[in-house]
Formats: C-alpha cells, structure tokens, sequence
C-alpha cells in the first residue's frame, strides 16, 4: 500500500491518523496510538467479546479513566453469525473478561446487554471516543451507530472494526458483514467526517457544521455500491467455492493456465 501523504493542517484528525498508521503493527497497536495521540479519557467499547482488544488497550492508555464494555454475553436468537455461541460459552467468556481486565477494575465499568438495553446508562456526550465491534450485521451496525454517537462528546470519535470492502466476511450461510458501506452512509446522513484506515478499521469524527466526508486512507474502497456482490453469478461461485473447495481451486488452475 502506497504511503499516504501528510495533510499540511497541524493535529487534523487525518494528519494524527496518518502518524498513527505509520506506527501501527496490528489493528491494536493502531487504536492504543490513536487513543494516545487525541487523550481519550473516557471510552467505550461496543462488543467486547473474549477481552482480547480492551485488556490491550487498557495496559497501553494510561489516559483512560472509565472503559465502558458493552456485550450481552449471552446467545441472541436473531443473530446469524460465527461468534454466537450458547449461553455457557459467552458466560464463560464474560469470565474471562474480567479475569483479563481485572487490573484496570477501576476504571472498567461492565454493561451486560445489547446496545438497546443498555447504552442509555451512559450519558449524552459523555464520550471521548467510541469503539464498536458488536454486530456486524446490517441490522447491528445500524442500532450501534445510531444509538451510540449521541453518547460521544462534539469532537470525539465513533470508531469501529470489521470495515471490510467485502460483505461475505463470513460464509454465506451467516448473515452478510455491512458495517461498509453502511458507517459511510451514516456519516452522511449526520454530515461527519469518515476515514477508511487499515485493518479493515473506520473512524468517524463529530463535529457540528461540518460537511460530509469520506477520506480513504487505504485506497481500497472505490465502490460503495452492493450490487455486483449480491449478483446471481457471484453468489453461486461462493457458494461453490464454500460447497466444492477441492473442485473450485481445480477449476481455477486450469483457467490459469
């Protein structure tokens, strides 16, 4: 990937992204520079899963005073994806959340439930920067991204994962990932600023009077329309490719050669 050029404003969002791209190994290592640079104080982490991504950043940030983690823990029957194990398993895991964060116990507080149920025990703008990676669905990133910008302070960010240019992250028996292009179309709809960052990341920023923007800092996101991956054709080669791998990877060997 071709190196982005610095933008000339001092301390811009994008100029900071930019520096942190720079120095980033791994999707972690990107979010523990952005944090750093911008000051975060007060955070949230929408999806908390197993606590892999909180326990890192709580270790690398020592800005942070409160870490909101928000998960349900628990199986959703309307929720197609890998991640949805049974009840004992995310319970499990809940455990093993708190094991892992357990020397930042100060500073975390835990909201067991969905988005829905439980964001609203965080007051309006009290947020200096959002991270979601909950639900990837259509459905998910839409309540995510509604209910949760009110709760980031004008200037703070709304951030997130699993920005991927393809909607087939997963197989095509669970539900399509459409955090793209849908997180672009929001920051249109509320007239923000939205960056396309490596490892499949996106950052948005708030802020009042702005125009929308879409800075893609990346190259990678040309198109953000969804017709040709929900095309009949494209369909059934991934689902052939999915049924049929060995035959699949035969075929494409001897269109190459």
């Amino acid at each position: 990937m071709a190196a982005a050029p610095i933008p000339t404003e001092p301390d811009s969002p994008e100029r900071v992204l930019v520096q942190c791209i720079s120095r980033a190994q791994s999707r972690m290592d990107l979010w523990v520079e952005f944090i750093n640079s911008v000051g975060a104080q007060r955070m949230a982490e929408i999806g908390v899963y197993r606590g892999d991504f909180a326990a890192f950043v709580l270790q690398h940030c020592p800005s942070l005073t409160t870490y909101y983690m928000i998960d349900p823990w628990r199986h959703l029957n309307d929720w197609n994806k890998p991640a949805n194990h049974d009840d004992s398993v995310l319970g499990a895991y809940l455990e093993e959340v708190k094991a892992k964060t357990g020397f930042a116990a100060a500073k975390r507080i835990i909201l067991r439930g969905k988005t829905t149920e439980v964001i609203d025990q965080i007051t309006d703008g009290d947020l200096d920067l959002a991270y979601i990676d909950g639900d990837h669905t259509l459905k998910g990133i839409t309540i995510d991204l509604i209910r949760v910008y009110p709760k980031v302070r004008v200037g703070g960010f709304v951030c997130g994962d699993d920005f991927t240019r393809s909607v087939w992250e997963h197989k095509t028996s669970f539900e399509p990932t459409l955090v793209f292009p849908f997180a672009v179309h929001f920051a249109e709809a509320v007239g923000a600023t939205i960056f396309a960052l490596p490892y499949s990341q996106f950052c948005i920023q708030k802020t009042t009077g702005q125009q929308f923007s879409f800075v893609d800092l990346t190259g990678h996101y040309d198109d953000l329309t969804l017709r040709n991956q929900f095309a009949p054709q494209e369909l059934l080669k991934l689902i052939a490719a999915e049924r049929f791998p060995r035959l699949m990877r035969a075929v494409r060997k001897l269109l190459l050669r």
